[in-house]
C-alpha cells in the first residue's frame, strides 16, 4: 500500500456509488440462497469527535455497547446464515433521519428486497426492538418463521382468554405455547443470564401442529446464530475499520461502508473455505509481521552502533 495516497482513497469514496444490491450480487455465488436464517439487527458507529452540523448522516442513536445515547452512525443489518454455515450481510442500511423512517421501516423494507432479489430463507431472528406487531404479522405474511426477543410486559395468554403480563408466567425450561396478544399461538421460551434480568423469547411458525414440535435444542441453535450478528458488528469495526474516514458527504461515507462490510465478506468466505482460521488471522498476521520487523531494524541498528 506504499504508493496509495490518502487523496486516491478520499477521490475513491466520493466518486464510487455502490448501493446493497451490489454487495447481494457479490455474495449471491458463494452461499445456498434456500433455507437458512435471516438476522436483522442495528450497531452504532461510534464517532464522537465528528462535528455532526458539517458530517451528514451522524446523530445521536442508543448504544447497547455504553447503555446509552452516543453520537455516531447508525447500520441495520440482514445478516444471513446458510445451511452450510456461512454467515454474511446480505442488505443493509445506514439510517437517515432526513428519509423520515424507522428502524422497522427499513427492516421491512430490507427483507422484501431480499426476498424479491431471490433469497429464500426460513426463519428470520431479531431482537425486542424488531417485535412489534406489525413486524410479527410482517414476517406471518411473507412465510416465514421466525426467532424473536419480547418485552417482559407483552401480553400473552395460555387459554386464550385470560391474558397476563409474559413475566407472570410459568413458563418451563421445553417452552410454552401460548397466545401472543392482537397475533395468535406462539411458543414463549425464558432465558437467564449471568448478571442480567431474564429475557423472553418467541418462536413461531405456520406449520400446522408444529409448534409443540419446536424443542429447547432448536431454539437454542437458532438464538447461537443470531448471535453472529453481533460478533459480525465487532468484526466491522474492530478488523474492517469501518468507522475509520474523514469524509462528511453521505455519498463517500456510504461508500466507506460498503467497502468495509464487502471486506468482511471476503475474510468470512476466506474462513469458510479454511484458508483463515478466523476473520481477525489476517489483521493479526499482519501485525505481528509489522512488530517483528520492527524489532528487527532496530536491533540491527543498536548492533551497527556497537560495532
Amino acid at each position: 500500500m506504499e504508493n496509495l495516497s490518502h487523496d486516491s482513497v478520499n477521490r475513491f469514496l466520493l466518486r464510487e456509488q455502490y448501493e446493497p444490491k451490489d454487495l447481494f450480487e457479490e455474495i449471491k455465488p458463494n452461499i445456498n440462497l434456500v433455507g437458512g436464517t435471516l438476522s436483522g439487527d442495528d450497531t452504532v458507529i461510534d464517532k464522537p469527535h465528528s462535528n455532526q452540523k458539517i458530517t451528514e448522516l451522524i446523530g445521536y442513536y442508543y448504544s447497547g455497547r455504553h447503555h446509552r445515547a452516543v453520537k455516531g452512525i447508525q447500520l441495520i443489518t440482514l445478516y444471513y446464515t446458510d445451511l452450510a454455515g456461512k454467515s454474511v450481510p446480505v442488505n443493509y442500511r445506514i439510517y437517515n433521519k432526513q428519509e423520515g423512517k424507522t428502524k422497522n421501516d427499513y427492516l421491512q423494507e430490507m427483507i422484501a428486497e431480499v426476498l424479491n432479489w431471490g433469497l429464500s430463507p426460513k426463519t428470520v431472528t431479531t431482537d425486542t426492538w424488531y417485535s412489534s406487531q406489525k413486524n410479527l404479522k410482517f414476517f406471518k405474511d411473507k412465510g416465514l418463521r421466525f426467532l424473536t426477543g419480547i418485552a417482559k410486559n407483552r401480553s400473552c395468554s395460555v387459554d386464550g382468554k385470560n391474558f397476563t403480563q409474559v413475566q407472570n408466567l410459568e413458563i418451563p425450561e421445553s417452552g410454552l405455547i401460548v397466545y401472543l396478544k392482537n397475533f395468535g399461538q406462539v411458543k414463549v421460551f425464558l432465558r437467564n443470564f449471568k448478571n442480567e434480568t431474564s429475557r423472553y423469547y418467541i418462536m413461531y411458525t405456520a406449520e400446522k401442529d408444529a409448534l409443540s414440535a419446536i424443542s429447547i435444542t432448536e431454539f437454542k441453535e437458532l438464538h447461537s446464530i443470531h448471535w453472529g450478528i453481533e460478533c459480525y458488528h465487532r468484526a466491522i469495526k474492530q478488523v474492517c475499520g469501518i468507522g475509520r474516514f474523514m469524509v462528511r458527504t453521505s455519498e463517500a461515507i456510504k461508500t466507506q461502508f460498503f467497502s468495509a462490510i464487502r471486506a468482511f465478506t471476503q475474510l468470512e468466505l476466506m474462513r469458510s473455505e479454511d484458508l483463515i482460521e478466523n476473520w481477525y488471522e489476517v489483521q493479526r498476521n499482519l501485525s505481528l509481521q509489522v512488530a517483528r520487523d520492527f524489532i528487527l531494524e532496530h536491533l540491527t541498528q543498536k548492533l551497527s552502533l556497537v560495532a
